[in-house]
Parts: structure tokens; sequence; C-alpha cells
């Protein structure tokens, strides 16, 4: 087959799951196994080579990081029951004070955070954004409500071990423990650097509170999203009201300060909650020093593979705060854990389904040929291509994988670093996150901001971020 019609059939694919994700509302998973399916037959693999690619790329990407993906998700729903969130944003807030409140806190989520759920995460710390965000001064909602949606959005494309971070490692064949810290290197100024732009235009006259702030939101009350909720679940109030304006029920008044003293007491030292988690990262990042180094240190290997190294954070996490919480308490929350890991997981593989069959059908080669000369040239590609599926699709994870998918197989052929295809990938899903994300609309409702605030705070402030990372990435490529 000509490489015209090779490529013809790829944009064929990818452009009819996107019409039947956006258009007819056919799950992304369903969506894209039938574009899969489609190559692989358009370009002539045949029926059964076809299915063998296609169940080979799933189960390709599922040893590399399904393990990676479920303790993280598990460790990050254990902390959630735990408190631990809370008591960290409250311990920023005294340490450095309200007006450095929006970056201390966007950089605690997009870094130590990650192993959190998205959702989760976001309906744990929004209340309390809410509730500090007057202490910050005028501003207060606009700048918290714009660095919780950076912070959010680049740290589950960045941070190990964010999803869409780990899903990208194990597409593009990362070492995670290189993922960790060119991560860390590109996700901590991108967020300084990010808010502080959209600072500087809020300051402007960029943000308008009579017209960006819903003053008809009712605040939530103090403990919603700081209590663990007593069936173990995820706190599900807030994410079911997405449309605009809705509250979350009231709390519980009723034996509240019992339950505060209570809570009080049993509560364990923070960075003894934290410990098992910082421990796995710092393994890892050893690890990847090793490797880099090529220092042999056998035992130091062992610790530092990332499986051994989350399960490691993983058991630890446990044994940490079942003194805190109670064993019935942890086991809720794994149970949680397994719950929403299970969507994640299909994603990613049948992401890697997608990418498996492109790499089939010839694509690296062509590409190839066409890229020979330039490293610049794929990492705009591949940003371009993410952010025009993340504008279509709204799933900063699909539009993350997709695109890296598509361009993957082209790395090894120019001597571009899959590690920077990773990281451009992940910078170009964030741009122009809009009313087809339900972060959105979480971030919408329970920060008290009109659906036009929303559009300036989270479309603006990520697309900022967009673009802030991929500036930082193309001098990047020139040094590695």
């Amino acid at each position: 087959m000509s490489d015209i019609a090779v490529l013809i059939n790829t944009a064929v694919a990818v452009l009819a799951a996107v019409l039947l994700i956006v258009r007819f509302r056919v799950n992304p998973v369903i969506s894209l196994i039938l574009a899969s399916v489609y190559l692989g037959l358009a370009v002539g693999l045949g029926v059964e080579e076809t299915v063998k690619t296609i169940t080979g790329g799933f189960g390709e990407i599922m040893v590399d990081v399904g393990l990676l993906i479920a303790f993280g998700v598990l460790m990050g729903s254990i902390l959630n029951q735990s408190g631990a969130i809370r008591r960290l944003v409250e311990h920023l807030l005294k340490t450095f004070g309200p007006k450095r409140l929006p970056y201390t806190m966007g950089l605690a989520i997009g870094t130590v955070l990650q192993s959190i759920f998205l959702d989760v995460l976001l309906v744990i710390s929004a209340p309390l954004a809410r509730k500090l965000a007057p202490k910050i001064g005028k501003l207060g909602t606009a700048r918290m409500a714009t660095a919780m949606a950076i912070a959010l959005e680049c740290g589950i494309v960045f941070t190990v071990p964010g999803v869409a971070s780990l899903a990208l490692a194990g597409l593009l064949n990362v070492p995670l423990g290189k993922m960790l810290l060119f991560g860390l290197l590109l996700v901590i100024p991108t967020i300084i650097i990010s808010i502080a732009i959209m600072t500087f235009l809020f300051r402007r006259g960029f943000w308008n509170e009579a017209k960006d702030e819903d003053h008809t939101f009712v605040t939530e009350e103090d403990n919603e999203g700081e209590e663990p909720a007593d069936s173990g679940q995820a706190p599900a109030p807030s994410p079911a009201n997405k449309e605009p304006g809705t509250a979350a029920s009231s709390a519980q008044p009723a034996g509240g300060s019992v339950a505060v003293v209570e809570r009080e007491r049993k509560e364990a030292p923070l960075v003894l909650l934290f410990a098992p988690l910082l421990t796995s990262l710092l393994l890892i990042g050893a690890g990847a020093i090793l490797e880099i180094s090529e220092i042999q240190l056998p035992w130091l290997q062992l610790l530092g593979e990332p499986v051994i190294a989350l399960l490691i954070g993983l058991i630890g996490t446990c044994l940490v705060t079942r003194s805190a919480i109670g064993q019935k308490k942890v086991e809720e929350a794994i149970a949680v854990g397994f719950k929403e890991s299970g969507q994640i997981l299909i994603l990613t593989g049948v992401g890697g389904a997608l990418a498996a069959t492109v790499a089939a059908a010839g694509l690296g080669d062509i590409l190839g040929g066409f890229f020979s000369a330039s490293t610049v040239a794929p990492l705009l590609v591949v940003w371009a291509i993410a952010a025009v599926l993340h504008i279509a699709v709204g799933s900063v994870t699909l539009s993350a994988i997709t695109a890296a998918g598509l361009l993957a197989p082209i790395a090894p052929a120019i001597g571009l670093d899959p590690v920077l295809l990773a990281l451009a990938a992940g910078a170009g899903s964030l741009f122009m996150v809009h009313v087809t994300s339900n972060t959105f609309w979480l971030l919408q409702s329970l920060l008290g901001q009109s659906v036009r605030g929303a559009l300036k705070s989270v479309t603006v402030g990520v697309s900022v971020a967009s673009v802030v990372a991929i500036l930082l990435i193309l001098p990047m490529s020139l040094l590695f």
C-alpha cells in the first residue's frame, strides 16, 4: 500500500473515532477499538493479524503500567480516606501564608498529590480552596480557581504517578524513573510561570468579580469533602452536580464538634501519612539515577524498580493509616481504589491497542522520512494533534495517548528521546479545557464561578500552561 493511502486511512480512523465519541456519544473505549479494527483492515494487515495487533498492544501496555496505575490509585484512595489532603492544604496556608497559597497549593496538587484520582482530588480540595480564597484578597477566587485548574491538569500528564504520565511512559517505553525526573523538571516551572501569567492578567482587568463569580452560589459546609465518607466511597455528591451553580448537600450539624474532636485525637502526623508515597518516588528517582550513572547496586536497583517501589509505598500507606482510621476504612478505601482504577486501565490499554495498530501500519517509517532533519517539528506536530483531539473529545488522557501513539514510531527513526514526545503529547492535551470536560464544570460549580469566569480561569489558564509547557520542552529537546 502506498504511503499516501496509509496516511489517509490513519486520518480516517482517528477522525472516525472522534466523530463516534463527540457526535454519536459512543464510549471512547469502543470508538478506539473500532478505529483500530478499521485501520488494521484498511492497510492490509488482515483479520487475524489485526486482532493479534490490537490485543497485543493492549496487553503490552498493561504489562508496562497496569500494576503501576493500580498501586498509585490505591495509595491515593487511602490518603483521601485518611484526611491527609485537607491537612496538607491547611499546613501550607500556615507555613507560606495566604498570598503565596495559589503557588504552594498548585505545586502540592501538581506533584505529591498526583496518586489521587483527579475528580476525587478536586472534590476534596475545592471546598478548602473556596474557603481560603477570601484570605488572598480581591482576586482570591480567580487565583485559586486558576491555580487548581493548572495544577490538576498539568499533574495528571507530567507527574508520576499521574495516570496520563504513567500511560504515556508505558506507551512510549520511557523508563518510569526518567519520566519522573523529566516530568518534575517541566511541571514545576510550568505551574509557577502559568499562575504568574494569569495573575498578571487578572490584575489588569481580565477578571470581573460581578460577572465572573457566581454570587448565588451557596458555600459548602466546611466538612464537605474533608471527612471521609462513611461508606468509604469517593465524595460522590459534588461530582454529580455538574450543572452550573449546583451546590452540594449540606453537612450534618449534629455531632459535628464531637466528630472533629475525635478526628483530631486520632490524626497521625502528616509527614508520616505521606512518607510511604514520598519514599516510593525517591526510590524510583534513585533507580533512574543509578541507571543513568551506570552504577551497579543490585539491592537499590531492585527497590528502585517502579513496581517494587510503588508496592512498598502502598504497603507503607496501608500500615500508617490503619492506626489513624482503622482497618475497616482502609479496606473500604482500597475497594474504592479498585473501582476507580478499572476505567483508567481499560482506556489506557485501548490507547495502546491503537498505537500498536498505527505502528503495524508502517506510519513510523513514513513520518520518519518527513521529520528526519528535525526533532522540533515532531514535537510541535504531536502537541498540535493532542490539542485538536482534546478540543474535540474533551479528555486529557485520551487525547495525550492517542497523539503519542500516532507519532511513537518515529522517535527511534529520528533519534528523538521518547520522553520528550511524551511530554509534548501531554502538553498538547492541556489546550482548551472547556465545556466538554467534567473538570471544567466541577471547578465552575465548586469554586463559585460563572461559566464566563470558568472559561477564563480554567480554559484560558490551562491553555496558557499548555503553551508554556511546549515552549519549555523545545529547548529541552536541544539539550537531551
